[in-house]
């Protein structure tokens, strides 16, 4: 039968590692989910990152080309390599307007009014060189140069400087995805430390009381070594006490008896000799002294182990151990057992036959009792045992003796239930149940 305090220890135990469990199995997920997490923010911060700056550096040198390009067709004299120039100018507004539609899609709200800027700037730019490929060569030889110094090299100038502003921009942004990716290990960082922190706490709560139930157990088995180092000591007491019961009953009926037959022996061996008439009589006494002795012995075995124990059954051996109290001590016993089979397990008659002997044995030298009613019933769940008394009762917590103890132990043994109920003046009532298969 498992007891209450056993059914806590064990939810608490149970509830504990369950615990420990699920916040490691807790940590372990949510530390792959942040680890993924940051390793996702990472790449598309990179990735962005780069996607800008070489679209950036693309416009930077479309423009920067661009300034070249205009350099060459303006001073150049043929009209035939002029025009290559020209056509790879517009190559070059061509590959600018396309990085700037890309950039456009990647664009926020910080890089908003300097990419409108830097568009403005790249429309004026070509707006203001749209006129010179109408020039004659002879106009480009005597205005190109100071076309170059006025329009071109400035604008151009500032046009690398707003680029080189988004790409101030895009650094910043760089650094805010880095602080993000920062910001989502600092939180992983605080939900683990957390974690660990309960992990550590429940495992040294189950600890602590893992120990105190161990420290629990070791002082409840050295209590037990001891009780049953004592109940070792009382067995073999007991043990002695019987072997001297027998003895000295063995010493002064048999031993005496069995004398009386050898002197009697002797004095009709006499008789015989002598012829006397009074063989006969003498010899009728020797047979009723020789039948007493073999009645001694027989009671002696019976008190040991009933021979009708085994071959007549249960009932049969209380019924008659009733009647020999009833005879021998003057207590009326009543027997009430006519619903158990004969078809018990040996262990469970043996177990019954002893537990009623001791008490009957109790009743009648500790509890002077007068009635002793024995019920032996025998139930689907198993055989239940009560023996009940009107004597002088005790208190069981504190005056059980061995013949107690010894019942019980059979009972545990058998995988029963005992239970005493008594109380000074007020009788005793002892109860057993003993399960059967």
């Amino acid at each position: 039968m498992v007891e209450p305090g056993q059914i806590t220890s064990r939810v608490v135990l149970l509830g504990g590692f369950g615990g420990l469990l699920l916040l490691m199995g807790y940590a372990g997920l949510d530390g792959i989910q942040a680890l993924e997490q940051i390793r996702t923010s990472n790449d598309s911060v990179r990735e962005d990152f780069l996607a800008r700056t070489r679209l950036l550096e693309r416009i930077r040198g479309d423009v920067y080309v661009s300034g070249t390009y205009v350099r060459d067709y303006l001073l150049e004299p043929e009209s035939g390599k002029a025009e290559g120039h020209r056509y790879s100018l517009l190559e070059t507004r061509n590959d600018t307007d396309a990085a700037l539609a890309s950039y456009r899609k990647l664009v926020n709200a910080r890089e908003a009014r300097p990419l409108e800027g830097l568009t403005a700037e790249l429309d004026a730019y070509w707006r203001v060189l749209g006129p010179v490929f109408q020039w004659t060569p002879e106009q480009r030889q005597r205005d190109g140069y100071r076309f170059l110094r006025d329009e071109v090299f400035p604008r151009r100038m500032a046009m690398l400087g707003i680029a080189d502003q988004i790409g101030g921009i895009n650094e910043s942004q760089l650094r805010d995805g880095k602080l993000r990716v920062d910001a989502i290990f600092s939180q992983f960082r605080r939900r683990m430390t957390i974690t660990i922190a309960m992990t550590i706490g429940l495992g040294l709560v189950l600890a602590a009381f893992s120990v105190r139930k161990i420290l629990g157990l070791e002082r409840g088995m050295a209590g037990s070594r001891a009780a049953l180092q004592q109940l070792s000591a009382r067995l073999v007491e007991a043990q002695e006490e019987e072997r001297r019961a027998i003895s000295r009953e063995l010493h002064d009926e048999v031993g005496q008896a069995l004398s009386g037959v050898r002197l009697e022996l002797a004095n009709l061996s006499k008789l015989i000799r002598a012829g006397s008439p009074e063989s006969a009589a003498k010899a009728d006494e020797i047979k009723q002294e020789v039948e007493a002795s073999m009645g001694v012995v027989r009671n002696m075995s019976l008190l040991l182990r009933p021979s009708m124990l085994d071959d007549l059954g249960l009932v049969p051996a209380l019924q008659w151990q009733a009647r020999e109290v009833s005879k021998r001590c003057g207590v009326w016993v009543k027997v009430d057992a006519g619903s158990v089979s004969d078809e018990l397990p040996e262990e469970h008659k043996t177990c019954i036959y002893r537990i009623v002997q001791e008490a009957l044995h109790n009743c009648v030298q500790h509890a002077a009792a007068r009635n002793v009613k024995i019920t032996v019933e025998q139930q689907t769940s198993g055989l239940r045992l009560a023996i009940e008394d009107d004597g002088k009762g005790f208190n069981p917590k504190r005056d059980k003796g061995m013949g107690l103890l010894g019942m019980e132990e059979r009972v545990t043994h058998l995988g029963g239930h005992f239970a005493i109920e008594s109380a000074p003046s007020s009788g005793t009532v002892l109860k057993v149940v003993l399960p059967l298969a």
